[in-house]
This record gives C-alpha cells, sequence and structure tokens, in this order.
C-alpha cells in the first residue's frame, strides 16, 4: 500500500509543477486536464500526509512514556492516535481501490411500475420524490424527460436525468426491484398488499463514447398530454426516437420546445446504447464478469419497504432502516451510506485476495 502512496505523492508533486508552467497555463485544455487529476489525487495525498503525521505524533509520544511526569498523558494520547491511524489506514486503503470510470458521470433515472397495478404505480411516485429530494440535497440538478401517469396517481413510468459531479458514483447501487407492502387506500378489509417497482440507473455517456448515425434514426413528433399547460398540448413539441439497429425507442415530452425535447431524448438513447455496449462487454469477458460487484440486475429484489412494521430492509446487506416517512422524504443518507460502506468492504476484500494471489 505504502509504495502506491508514495508514488501517488509523486505523481501530485510533478502534476503541481506541470501546473505552475507557463506553457500549460496558457493551454486551456491541459490546463484543464492536469487541474482534474490533481484534483483526483488531493485527497489520497491529504490522508497520507495526516497518516505520516500520525506516526511521528506516536512515536514521540512513546518516547514520553520514559518521563515519570507525562506518562499518563503519554497513554492517552497513543490511545487516541492508535484510533486514528486505523481509521486512517481504512481510508486510505479505500481511496486506493480502482476506480469506476463511470463515477463521476451523469445519470439517466427510469422508475416503472412493475406487480401490484395502481400500488406499484404511487410506488412510483413515492420513489421518484424520494430520488429527487435527496439528489437536490447533494446538490445535483434534477430534469424529467418523460413520464406516463398512472391511473389513480403515481407514474406508470418516468424517466429523469440527474446532473452533478459524481450522480453516477451516488445511486448506482439503486438499480433493481423495490418491494413495497402496505395497505392500500382502497383496501376496506386492511389487507396489507405487496407490489414491486423497478429501477434502472443508465450512465449518461459523452458523445464522443456513443456515435449515433442519422441514417439509424426516425425521429417522430406529436402532441404532448399530460402536465405542462395549453402550450405543451397544443405543439408538437414532443420528441419521439426509434434506433433502427437496437430497435430501443425513446420519447421526452416535458420540455416546451421541441428542440430541447431532442436534446433530452439524445441523451437518454445514449445512454441505453452505453449500457448495452457495457452489457456485451461484461458477457465477453467472465472473468471481470466475476469480479463486479452490485451489477444492478434488475430482476434482482434489492429492498422491501414495510410500512405496517416502518421498516425498510436492504436485502443485499441484510440491514434494516426506520421511520419510513422521513426516509420516503429523501432522508436516506444513512441507508445509502451503509450500502456504500458494503461494496467497498467487497471490493476491500477482492483486493486483499488479489495481492495475496501475487504474493
Amino acid at each position: 500500500m505504502f509504495s502506491k502512496l508514495d508514488s501517488v505523492v509523486e505523481r501530485f508533486l510533478d502534476l503541481e509543477r506541470q501546473l505552475a508552467s507557463p506553457d500549460v497555463v496558457n493551454n486551456a485544455q491541459e490546463l484543464s486536464q492536469l487541474s482534474k487529476e490533481r484534483s483526483e489525487l488531493e485527497e489520497i495525498v491529504l490522508l497520507y500526509q495526516a497518516y505520516k503525521k500520525n506516526i511521528t505524533e506516536t512515536q514521540g509520544n512513546k518516547e514520553l512514556l520514559e518521563e515519570s511526569d507525562f506518562r499518563d498523558l503519554a497513554k492517552e494520547e497513543l490511545k487516541r492516535l492508535e484510533k486514528e491511524r486505523h481509521e486512517l489506514e481504512q481510508k486510505l486503503k479505500v481511496a486506493l481501490l480502482p476506480q469506476d470510470p463511470c463515477d463521476k458521470k451523469d445519470i439517466i433515472l427510469e422508475i416503472r411500475a412493475g406487480a401490484g397495478g395502481d400500488e406499484s404505480s404511487l410506488f412510483a411516485g413515492e420513489l421518484f420524490i424520494l430520488y429527487k429530494n435527496y439528489a437536490i440535497s447533494k446538490g445535483f440538478t434534477v430534469s424529467v424527460a418523460s413520464f406516463s401517469v398512472g391511473t389513480k396517481g403515481g407514474f406508470k413510468e418516468i424517466t429523469a436525468t440527474i446532473e452533478g459531479h459524481g450522480a453516477y458514483s451516488v445511486f448506482k447501487y439503486e438499480a433493481g426491484v423495490h418491494r413495497v407492502q402496505r395497505v392500500p387506500e382502497t383496501e376496506t378489509q386492511g389487507r396489507v398488499h405487496t407490489s414491486t417497482t423497478t429501477v434502472a440507473i443508465l450512465v449518461e455517456p459523452e458523445e464522443v463514447e456513443i456515435e449515433i448515425l442519422d441514417k439509424d434514426l426516425r425521429i417522430d413528433t406529436y402532441r404532448a398530454g399530460g402536465a405542462g399547460g395549453q402550450h405543451v398540448n397544443k405543439t408538437d413539441s414532443a420528441v419521439r426516437l426509434t434506433h433502427m439497429p437496437s430497435g430501443i425507442v425513446v420519447q421526452c415530452q416535458d420540455e416546451r420546445s421541441q428542440i430541447k425535447n431532442r436534446s433530452k431524448a439524445m441523451k437518454i438513447l445514449r445512454a441505453k446504447l452505453y449500457e448495452l455496449k457495457l452489457e456485451k462487454q461484461t458477457q465477453e469477458n467472465a472473468e471481470l464478469r466475476r469480479s463486479m460487484v452490485g451489477t444492478g440486475d434488475r430482476s434482482e429484489k434489492i429492498r422491501t419497504y414495510n410500512f405496517p412494521q416502518d421498516r425498510c430492509t436492504d436485502h443485499r446487506i441484510g440491514q434494516s432502516f426506520h421511520n419510513l416517512p422521513s426516509l420516503m422524504q429523501g432522508n436516506v443518507e444513512d441507508l445509502f451510506s451503509a450500502i456504500h460502506t458494503y461494496y467497498q468492504a467487497e471490493l476491500l476484500k477482492g483486493e486483499n485476495k488479489n495481492d495475496q494471489a501475487r504474493s
């Protein structure tokens, strides 16, 4: 680990020297690229500096143990330093884990009603509120692209973009089947019903990563329905894109402008094609497939929201959380943190096994 850390520090110092060079300062593209790399390494460097400071202070306090006047103070300080050192070591191990290249990217969020009819649609709407509120609390921008309203409210399906640095890293473990158990308002005998809603998290790739040819597209325009006012309903502002080679169909109706709707639809189409590309790469590489953590398979039931018992259980980590009314309003920091900690631990296990195999 320490050889890796020394290499990171060496690269960080090299980047700082380059960034001070007039040639780099006058080259906007190179300046941006090197600044971004420096920013990504800075957290590791600061952690390593704190770790080395801890080692120095630990050595100093061990020397104080020889002096009777300071022995008790030194013992207490050594306990604190030992705890701090352990925490810094764990943070450094996590920081050195291989980075998911998609972590910094924006995402496309898709929520679809599953089994359970109207109750599933209602819960899809509640899940969207949960994600929207949490995304806004993290400083992200949420923009609805298309939706289909349920018979009694909620959504049969809704698609939205979540934009902001690191959006994928925050939401990537939300893909899968979400199960809800509660008594519907229309239930006269108080029976608990079970329904499901599906969540998909798609990476929004750069344009250069996915090329879409004009000849492969069929573009249809139509009048949007639902919310949006008179303008939306009286003009052909909604856009439907059909990608002929893959058969993927994407539509966007939320903007007043046809141009803006087409731009959003292209983002979603590009994300879906990127997902297909990643799935193909994964299938072609069985070893990579086995090493992946949290594939987000849509058929996987990842979580149950049990309203009568005020309990939300994430089945992947085997942990439950309470106060569902607050959680459904987007107060999911503890839940998301526990899930990320679990997957970081799984990745660390994999790294440790690799290190043992190499040794």
